[in-house]
């Protein structure tokens, strides 16, 4: 398949890059303006509810005022201790009158009713009557189980109508005002009802506000109170369609859901007078109607800038690709057009450009650069011994140094470090290059088969000379004629003073290292022997080789960190580990103190950055490292160290410990019995304390016995049983209070933890069957 020239790529990649932005943009701009049309529409909304809110309770606060004036009176306050009777016209007349003061065209109010539970009786429109005798007794009995003194409820209508005008009720239900009397008092045994019908509540809207068909008014229990339909009033919401009832959590909102299988933006506002909740649905389809046109012109404009935008393209692409053409026309690939249309023009002047870095010569020279990097790292590794021992034979070849492996029987490390510069034309800046200098001084002055290449480290010129005599005092009068020449040269050359460390000859590759020890070990003698020297290391350590010992820092890490978290046992086994490593060394008695001062003085350091004085680990005068150092058995030692110092500073962390996991722990607990009804989960608590969440799980767990979520479920099954006992809270109000997604999992959890389920427990304690202390 033929390609596309890059004319044609430039040219599609053009108009895709001028499509992309046209489309985003008209897409952007259809939304938005969607989105500011629904936003307007719903701000709308919410002012609507808002004046409709505003009027209702303007009426209702007026209806709630005279009848707070009206069970103030003085003719309530009287009547409400008296047995009224039929003889009792004038107290009724009074009554009646007070009652006719609060009905009026405004308030829509209908009907005001007194009872007297004490006295027995009932006052209404209709009349006087005994209060136990009335058809609607229990009905209207139950409103005074309600623990608000007063309240707003929809109630049925013929409640408060008798059985002979009944039928001539307009409205199904009616929202009263409960007051309970008297006011005054802690007992309650009457009440007063002032009922609104609920269908006048549509009148008090239409009144005000225009168009109020998709409002809807709801009391606490979501219940309708005003609908456009009168047959809806009374019943659940969600009878009506709207089944996101959940949505109504906050104060005033919108969202959106689907009534009967429509989708609606919903809008509400709660009252804060009585707990009333106002709403507008509003159907999306009326509101993307406004949407549609201005996605039709949006859709004319972006084909006309997408028309505007492929013609610019196209311009520029030609006017792009002209230097492409020429370049090709001057490198002669291409001559007719034909065969440039076959052709990648790119991969074509490509190939022209990736032939002229080809050469031989410039390989070379790129190989060589990295291959001298490379071996350079490599034998600053070898001589700090950061290479395995079996894997240097393997490198040294692959470096080159294949001669050298199988030819030399006897080799030396030479160290070589400049004096000191003060008092000669060269600065500190100039120490660099002088290194360099001498590098190339040795690597001209020592034949490339007699050594590896030299290298600086941390300002010293290091190399590695070999030789096939096995003869090693021949070998070492060799390597000192090389030594003194370099010297010479360095002099000579750059008029400076070198110093020059010898280690004891060495016969295999694998002792590069401490060979490389051995030739600083010896240009550490300058401080006695002065500037410009050559130091052989057998000259200062009787002809032996340089004792690595290592001391053991990671077993001392891991017993530090086990002595802080208070791990009696591990602490225990890893001080034997350290102080058996140490003892394995084979050194002279005092030789042994250096590493058992070092010991004791990081563990003093310890305690030192813990706070901790020495005199609660060692309350006698003298001095720890003195005692340490009349030591002379190793037993003696490491029962000295963990009787003396280990274990006491284990029972300093450990006692830390336990104050601060009891102290953690009872702020965990307080946290629980203050946010038991809320979703309170361990990571809170732990954001709360600035701790870690697992941190503070293994410490409750190690104080409690029990886990966090044990715990926190427990306290709140307590709460549930005092509630049970001591209230008549409804079961599904206490699981709500609990956190419990329904009523249903609450009892199932109830009933696997006591044996029965909430209600059971509730009626045993009662019946005194169960003692709820226990």
């Amino acid at each position: 398949m033929r390609s596309l020239s890059f004319l044609s790529k430039m040219t599609i990649f053009g108009f895709l890059l001028s499509t992309l932005p046209v489309i985003f943009i008209g897409a952007f701009a259809f939304v938005t303006s969607s989105q500011e049309i629904q936003k307007n529409v719903n701000e709308g909304k919410m002012q609507l509810i808002t004046q409709i809110n505003s009027n209702v309770e303007q009426k209702l606060t007026t209806v709630n005022h005279t009848l707070n004036q009206v069970i103030n009176s003085t003719v309530l306050k009287k009547a409400i201790d008296m047995p009224l009777t039929v003889n009792d016209f004038m107290m009724y007349d009074d009554l009646r009158s007070e009652i006719r003061y609060m009905q009026s065209f405004d308030t829509k109010l209908e009907d005001v009713v007194l009872i007297n539970v004490r006295e027995n009786w009932m006052i209404k429109n209709s009349g006087l009557y005994r209060y136990d005798g009335y058809p609607f007794y229990d009905k209207l009995h139950s409103i005074m189980t309600t623990q608000e003194n007063s309240t707003w409820i929809l109630n049925p209508s013929q409640w408060f109508y008798t059985e002979e005008n009944a039928r001539s009720v307009s409205c199904n239900y009616t929202v009263s005002l409960v007051k309970k009397l008297p006011t005054t008092g802690l007992e309650k045994y009457g009440m007063a009802l002032a009922n609104i019908p609920a269908c006048s509540l549509q009148d008090m809207v239409q009144s005000d506000v225009e168009q109020p068909d998709d409002i809807l008014i709801l009391d606490e229990q979501n219940r309708i109170l005003m609908h456009p339909d009168p047959a809806f009033i009374g019943k659940p919401v969600t009878e009506a369609g709207l089944q996101d009832v959940q949505q109504f959590a906050g104060a005033l909102g919108q969202f959106k859901t689907k009534i009967h299988d429509k989708p609606y933006s919903v809008t509400y506002l709660k009252s804060n007078m009585n707990g009333w909740t106002y709403l507008s649905a509003t159907s999306i389809e009326s509101l993307t109607k406004e949407s549609s046109k201005i996605g039709t012109y949006t859709i004319y404009i972006c084909v006309l800038m997408l028309l505007l935008s492929m013609l610019l393209a196209w311009l520029g692409s030609r006017k792009m690709y002209s230097p492409i053409q020429l370049l090709l026309n001057q490198i002669g690939e291409l001559v007719t057009v034909n065969q440039k249309r076959k052709a990648n023009e790119f991969q074509l002047i490509g190939e022209q450009v990736h032939n002229l870095f080809q050469s031989k010569s410039q390989l070379e020279k790129e190989v060589r650069q990295h291959i001298g990097q490379v071996r350079t790292f490599f034998l600053i590794k070898a001589f700090q011994g950061h290479v395995k021992p079996g894997e240097l034979p393997d490198k040294l070849e692959q470096f080159g140094y294949g001669p050298q492996l199988g030819d030399w029987k006897t080799m030396s490390v030479i160290t070589l470090q400049i004096d000191s510069i003060d008092n000669t034309r060269y600065e500190r800046r100039d120490v660099e290059l002088l290194l360099f200098a001498v590098h190339n001084i040795i690597e001209e002055l020592i034949p490339a088969e007699q050594r590896l290449a030299p290298i600086i480290i941390d300002q010293t010129v290091v190399t590695l000379v070999g030789s096939p005599d096995a003869d090693a005092a021949a070998f070492r009068n060799t390597v000192y004629a090389l030594t003194e020449q370099m010297q010479q040269h360095v002099f000579s050359y750059l008029n400076l003073q070198v110093s020059i460390g010898m280690s004891l000859p060495i016969h295999s590759f694998a002792n590069m290292s401490m060979a490389y020890r051995e030739g600083l070990e010896a240009l550490k003698h300058r401080i006695k022997l002065g500037e410009g020297i050559i130091i052989q290391y057998e000259n200062i350590n009787a002809g032996k080789h340089y004792l690595n010992l290592n001391y053991p820092k990671s077993i001392e890490n891991e017993l530090m960190d086990a002595i802080k978290l208070a791990e009696k046992e591990k602490s225990k086994e890893l001080l034997g580990q350290l102080l058996q490593a140490i003892f394995a060394a084979p050194l002279s008695p005092q030789e042994y103190q250096m590493p058992l001062a070092r010991l004791l003085n990081n563990l003093l350091i310890v305690m030192q950055e813990s706070g901790i004085s020495l005199n609660q680990i060692h309350p006698a005068k003298g001095s720890p490292f003195e005692e340490l150092l009349g030591l002379h058995i190793a037993a003696e030692i490491e029962d000295w160290f963990w009787t003396g110092v280990v274990h006491p500073l284990i029972r300093i962390f450990r006692d830390r410990q336990d104050a601060q996991y009891h102290n953690v722990s009872e702020k965990i607990i307080d946290l629980v019995q203050r946010y038991y009804d809320t979703d309170l989960t361990l990571e809170e608590c732990a954001s709360r304390l600035h701790y870690n969440a697992n941190y503070l799980s293994s410490i409750f767990r190690k104080e409690t016995n029990c886990s966090f979520s044990e715990y926190l479920s427990t306290y709140r099954f307590n709460m549930a049983k005092k509630w049970l006992t001591e209230t008549d809270m409804p079961i599904k109000d206490i699981s709500s209070k609990l956190r419990y997604n329904n009523s249903q999992n609450f009892i199932r959890s109830f009933r696997k933890q006591e044996g029965l389920t909430p209600g059971q427990y509730r009626e045993k304690t009662k019946e005194g069957f169960i003692d709820p202390g226990l």
